[in-house]
């Protein structure tokens, strides 16, 4: 039988995050533990109280998974919120000090970078332990609810981004964006999102059980969406723009999967315009149940997504073999090869993704091709192990930073 990989001299990693662990956070938190722990590492987690990233998931949607106190507290008018998260430095330091001190092996701190913390690089300097900070916000980025204190989580930011060990970041145009604003910053290490063959993986009797369950028929071309139902998303007004096109077009379905802000007003459209038959609502559902819905799909859209982010639900796509439609913004330009492992379209132009998801509607054989290539890509280069094993070499180089 043959026994894990261990990565020496990499024995035990404190992994520490201020989120609240769920939904996408959750799945990118359980990603690299998983991957750590599969090597033979041991990994603790240090989470915000009540946001342990193996709770049971219970929907898609973070706000719904929020505990009370967290939503008081992001209710807080911006000011205090922002003195809350700079304030929970206190507490999380007396966390991470108290570990360190029952666990004298940590070879590693690895933290998910959250605005106004500096704690974890301050103890880890002191008690001369590598420090590794997994960048996916900053205060350089637009942001929905501004920040009051610009200039202080700005400065915070900076100082961080120099005095630790390295950076992780999910994308090169981020890294790339975050250099320009900072200047000088620790050795840094790309690191894309990613996603695990074999829990995306299904047989086709699967797949047909799906599609009845979901009412779809054989010959009937399903492009699915995946995650958050928010204006940035743009699932929306994706769906407002598709809907003249699809009783021209009977062969095509949407499944669409997940809530959020604009659930309600995409439902009543639906049902306003009697596109109930093409145009199927899953709502919330738990993360556990994603595959499942994945397999009925042929081709899936992200009508947009952030232009620094690396989106999870992207790299879940691809793993499953199914062909993606996304904005060229340029983190998915890094991912996604044109007319290999998915089609680009010119970000904003929604006009352009319905017109391309209609025309890959029309040919089965090519979105198979396509999603084969994507699903081999994945398997290659972009599955957990693969994070992690760059980052077991990359922690090796920046140790002693």
């Amino acid at each position: 039988m043959n026994k894990p990989a261990v990565l020496p001299p990499l024995r035990r990693v404190l992994y520490h995050h201020r989120t609240q662990g769920k939904a996408v956070e959750g799945v990118h938190i359980r990603g690299i533990t998983d991957a750590l722990r599969a090597e033979g590492v041991t990994v603790d987690i240090i989470s915000l109280p009540g946001a342990d990233p193996y709770a049971s998931p219970k929907a898609l949607s973070p706000t719904k998974q929020a505990r009370p106190w967290m939503k008081w507290v992001t209710s807080l008018p911006e000011p205090l919120f922002e003195l809350v998260e700079l304030a929970y430095n206190a507490v999380s330091g007396w966390r991470i000090r108290e570990y360190l001190s029952a666990h004298k092996d940590v070879d590693l701190i690895y933290e998910r970078y959250s605005l106004y913390m500096f704690v974890a690089v301050v103890i880890g300097r002191a008690r001369k332990i590598p420090v590794i900070l997994e960048v996916n916000d900053s205060a350089t980025v637009y942001r929905v609810r501004p920040l009051f204190f610009l200039k202080l989580a700005t400065m915070i930011e900076r100082w961080v981004f120099r005095r630790a060990n390295g950076l992780v970041f999910v994308s090169g145009a981020f890294r790339d964006r975050v250099t320009k604003a900072h200047g000088h910053i620790a050795p840094s290490l790309v690191s894309h999102n990613a996603a695990n063959i074999d829990k995306f993986s299904f047989t086709p009797e699967q797949r047909a059980q799906t599609r009845v369950k979901w009412g779809l028929k054989d010959g009937e071309v399903v492009c699915g969406y995946l995650g958050a139902f928010v204006p940035w998303h743009a699932i929306d007004q994706f769906v407002y723009k598709i809907a003249d096109r699809l009783k021209a077009n009977p062969h095509l379905k949407l499944l669409l999967v997940g809530d959020g802000a604009t659930f309600p007003t995409v439902q009543e459209f639906v049902t306003k315009n009697g596109l109930e038959q093409q145009v199927i609502l899953t709502g919330r559902v738990s993360h556990d149940e994603v595959p499942g819905l994945l397999a009925a799909m042929d081709m899936a859209v992200l009508p947009s997504a952030g232009d620094y982010t690396s989106p999870v639900k992207l790299f879940e796509f691809m793993a499953c073999g199914i062909a993606p439609i996304a904005p060229d913004f340029i983190p998915i330009k890094e991912v996604v090869k044109e007319n290999e492992t998915g089609w680009l379209f010119k970000a904003g132009d929604l006009e352009s993704a319905v017109g391309m998801v209609l025309q890959r509607s029309r040919d089965l054989p090519a979105l198979q091709k396509i999603g084969q290539a994507a699903r081999a890509y994945i398997a290659r280069e972009r599955q957990w192990r693969n994070n992690i094993l760059a980052l077991v070499d990359f922690r090796t180089q920046v140790k002693d930073n």
